[in-house]
């Protein structure tokens, strides 16, 4: 049997920009990505706890540190200025041997 486990989760991003006419995804600062333990991409689930909103989308890298940039479809589910919870699952037999990675940013969208 396989589950479904939280692989790694960056908790209060702030979304930085908005390009509705994008192909769509969600850019991440490739900095945020590597300690978050993100690859181009993947699929993530993102909270918007801002106005609740939950959405799927997949990551591409962005080069400039601090970007969270709503792309595509995405753009319509969130402002600059809102906060996000990213999350990333993997699927695995042995569940006890995952340990999620978990990221917090600051304002500015740097890791504390």
């Amino acid at each position: 049997m396989f589950y479904k486990i939280l692989k790694s989760k960056i908790h209060h991003l702030k979304v930085t920009g908005k390009n509705l006419y994008y192909d769509g995804s969600l850019g991440l600062s490739t900095e945020i990505m590597e300690k978050a333990s993100l690859f181009p991409g993947e699929s993530v689930l993102v909270i918007n706890l801002s106005n609740g909103e939950r959405f799927e989308t997949y990551i591409i890298p962005c080069e400039e540190k601090g970007v969270c940039i709503l792309n595509g479809g995405a753009a319509r589910k969130g402002e600059i200025g809102d906060r996000l919870i990213v999350l990333s699952f993997l699927y695995t037999e042995n569940p006890k041997e995952v340990s999620p990675v978990i990221i917090k940013v600051d304002e500015e969208n740097r890791v504390s």
